[in-house]
Order: C-alpha cells, then structure tokens, then sequence
C-alpha cells in the first residue's frame, strides 16, 4: 500500500463555464491515473473523495438501468 500522500493545497481553475482541480503529476502517478481518464468523486461531511473508475461496474450498472427502465411497472408491482 502506498504511503499516505502529504497534506497538500491544490488550486481550482477555470475552465471554460466550469471549474477544474489541479492534481500534481505525483498525485496522478499514485493513483494511475492520466489525462483523459474518469473518476468517480463522493463528498461527505466536507471531505472531498475521488477514485479511479471501475468500467466493468460501470457497464454492469448501465445495463442494470436498462432493464429497472424496461421493467420498471413490473418492478413497482413486486416491490408493493
């Protein structure tokens, strides 16, 4: 496991009609992360938390949605 990453201040850009967070080479090294990748972010209390994408779960969740949409009167009636 890797070592915990020292307390560091990033800075929050603009980016067009959006606001962008800048992440050390270090930071993206450690994660395994490169430009163009997708994480996953979840905010609880003030804490900010992001990790890498899993795309199989991903995959498997886009099509769970699929079917709860095709399903969905059948779904409430079993729920009831």
């Amino acid at each position: 496991m890797n070592a915990p990453l020292n307390p560091a201040t990033l800075k929050l850009v603009k980016i067009g009609n959006s606001t962008g967070l800048v992440l050390p080479k270090d930071v993206l090294g450690r994660m395994g992360l490169a430009v163009g990748d997708t994480v996953q972010a979840s905010i609880e209390d003030e804490a900010l938390t992001l990790r890498r994408s899993d795309d199989a779960f991903e995959t498997q969740m886009a099509a769970a949605r699929e079917v709860m949409a095709r399903r969905r009167r059948a779904l409430r009636e079993l729920a009831k």
